[in-house]
């Protein structure tokens, strides 16, 4: 993924300097944050980093740019926790702006669990068993889409930020396990139907890849939700009790940023 991968380079650099930005702007405000929280983004950052360098000569070297892009680097972005971290750093009214924006209906309903769901897992069986890996498989806008489906996905299902009238843990739980489900069935699919114009053995490898690996980075989205719901007070940013920001416009209340 070399070439065009160079177009979504400035998006990671905005990545990084935005939660440099919010870190400084969090300790003037004398608000606190963990060190393995920005650890965690920056890693994630240099998960996506690593899989748009990696070569796209092969179904193998692609796949193996799916699983950074589209599961280990989300899942490292997703407990940097940035959205706490805005609304540590935000002043009040910019606060409250987010805060209407993210309680917003359209928005709730992109990151519902199961619109996650479809997104990720029919995007991907939408690509690899269709004319559209040929057609696209060296275009930016695959490496976007599976970086945003990734990152919805693991937002929705385990995300550490607070969201406005989250599913319940059995309607993520559920989208969890339709995923898991989905992505092993599609690797397995791919082993023995190779997308159009890729050779069986490079398939075959591919697909292993996209299995073994998957099931590592599922594995750790697994634990990180059976940890939240076992003990949500672990991943309570700062071992605080999660802000409810889009509660800012109620009378008398407080903006996290102020």
């Amino acid at each position: 993924m070399a070439s065009p991968s160079i177009a979504l380079v400035p998006l990671l650099s905005l990545g990084a300097l935005a939660y440099a930005i919010g870190l400084l702007a969090a300790r003037r405000r004398g608000r606190s944050w963990p060190a393995v929280r920005a650890a965690c983004w920056y890693a994630g950052l240099a998960a996506l980093t690593a899989g748009l360098a990696a070569p796209d000569t092969s179904f193998t070297a692609h796949m193996a740019g799916h699983l950074l892009l589209g599961m280990a680097g989300p899942l490292l972005l997703v407990l940097g926790a940035p959205g706490t971290l805005a609304f540590r750093a935000l002043p009040v009214r910019p606060a409250r702006r987010l805060s209407r924006f993210l309680a917003a209906r359209p928005v709730r309903v992109v990151i519902h669990p199961i619109t996650a769901l479809v997104l990720d897992a029919g995007g991907l069986w939408l690509l690899y068993t269709t004319r559209l890996y040929p057609a696209m498989m060296h275009s930016p806008l695959i490496q976007l889409h599976m970086l945003a489906a990734g990152f919805l996905m693991t937002y929705a299902v385990a995300g550490t930020d607070p969201m406005p009238r989250r599913p319940s843990r059995a309607v993520r739980a559920v989208a969890l396990l339709v995923f898991l489900a989905a992505h092993g069935v599609l690797a397995k699919y791919l082993y023995a139907h190779p997308p159009a114009g890729v050779p069986l053995p490079d398939a075959e490898t591919g697909a292993e890849l996209m299995y073994y690996g998957g099931d590592l980075a599922d594995l750790a989205l697994v634990v990180l939700f059976c940890w939240q719901w076992y003990d949500p007070a672990r991943f309570r940013v700062g071992g605080r009790r999660a802000p409810q920001p889009w509660r800012l416009e109620a009378p008398g209340s407080s903006a996290p940023g102020g």
